[in-house]
């Protein structure tokens, strides 16, 4: 696994470990991943949705969970406001990709899952959440860094990359 990669799934499971009182069963939104792998090690119980959920938002009440845990996934619906409106959780464990000055949101030309529709800045996820019917608890950024030579590379070591939010239903 790439030093990136590993950096960012070390700073997602320690902002999970701070959540009090810990969730033990989750709904991990998206297909089966190397993260929800790591989450079921430490002991909780996963479950991944199936299927477009821009076309089926509905799919994440059929669970009864503790919380939900979205990680780089909301970035890529063309609407998440239809998914975070429909949970039915109490609680929700999120991470997005910020909006970098410097570098484009990401597109992959050959892979039409993988790519961003959104990438955000923290005041609109923030809104986005408290539009959808949650109450952050709180946040957390981190910055994402490789071993490139370069301008980009320099700068992701200073600017924040990921936000973490961890919020609870207020609906």
């Amino acid at each position: 696994m790439n030093k990136t990669l590993e950096r960012r799934f070390l700073h997602t499971l320690a902002f999970m470990d701070k959540a009090q009182p810990q969730p033990r069963s989750i709904l991990d939104l998206g297909a089966p991943n190397a993260l929800g792998a790591r989450m079921q090690a430490k002991g909780y119980a996963i479950q991944n949705t199936a299927g477009d959920l821009d076309e089926h938002p509905a799919v994440v009440q059929e669970y009864d969970v503790d919380a939900v845990t979205a990680f780089e996934i909301l970035e890529h619906l063309v609407a998440p406001f239809n998914v975070l409106r429909a949970i039915d959780a109490p609680r929700l464990f999120a991470t997005v990709p910020l909006r970098l000055w410097f570098a484009s949101a990401y597109c992959n030309p050959v892979d039409s899952w993988d790519r961003h529709f959104h990438e955000f800045e923290d005041w609109q996820f923030d809104w986005l959440l408290e539009r959808a019917g949650w109450h952050i608890v709180r946040t957390e950024k981190w910055v994402s860094y490789g071993s490139l030579l370069g301008v980009r590379p320099l700068l992701r070591r200073f600017t924040p990359r990921y936000y973490a939010v961890e919020a609870v239903r207020t609906l």
